[in-house]
């Protein structure tokens, strides 16, 4: 019989992709035995429609591309980014499912996102389709997550397991900040992410009331 494939999903607006996002993907990767992890750029998501003076799609796509080159087990997926209409992860997850009955797919998320999961469009069926694989961040606790991961699987069914990974508590809205302030982005986002936001002037309008109250 042969072996199921085994493959992670970090989805996400990625704007822009950052050092933590690489780090988790890893860390699935090596935790989990995973055969390859899909970054897979969010086109149009319903929790993130006002998007104005962020970078574009195209250039959203061209970061991840270049922030994932030379990892042999990472790879760009442009599933959702040319779906047209909002994209749902229940809807991507059945598709891939449905075209690739020979995989077993990981989800990467983040415990905020995860606080969140049962705001997202049918909870139940992102569950079926996958195991969820979920990180923390500084500011939350392991016993909130635990009793959210439990609460979740108890009433939705599926898995979902923790990453041990290093906590990165960075965020992209965090790093916009940065580059509105002119602060470094070194060892935060891949230099060849760096020097693409430099060439192309993203960011330089973005909303000021937005990030004005990101961590530093």
């Amino acid at each position: 019989m042969e072996k199921r494939k085994r493959i992670g999903i970090m989805g996400g607006t990625f704007d822009p992709i950052h050092i933590g996002h690489l780090i988790l993907g890893e860390t699935a990767y090596q935790q989990f035995q995973l055969d390859k992890v899909l970054f897979m750029p969010a086109g149009n998501p319903p929790h993130k429609r006002n998007r104005q003076d962020r970078a574009s799609n195209v250039q959203r796509t061209e970061m991840v591309r270049r922030a994932i080159w030379g990892n042999s087990h990472f790879a760009l997926s442009l599933e959702e980014m040319e779906k047209e209409g909002l994209s749902y992860t229940y809807e991507t997850l059945e598709h891939l499912k449905e075209t690739h009955p020979d995989t077993d797919y990981y989800f990467i998320l983040g415990a905020d996102s995860l606080y969140d999961f049962e705001k997202w469009k049918e909870p139940g069926r992102i569950l079926k389709a996958c195991t969820i694989l979920v990180a923390t961040r500084n500011h939350t606790s392991y016993e909130r997550l635990e009793a959210v991961m439990t609460l979740l699987e108890e009433k939705y069914g599926g898995q979902i397991e923790k990453l041990d990974s290093l906590n990165i508590d960075i965020s992209s809205k965090q790093i916009r900040s940065w580059i509105l302030q002119g602060r470094s982005l070194a060892y935060y986002v891949p230099e060849t992410v760096i020097s693409y936001i430099t060439e192309n002037n993203i960011y330089k309008d973005c909303d000021k009331d937005e990030i004005r109250n990101s961590k530093v």
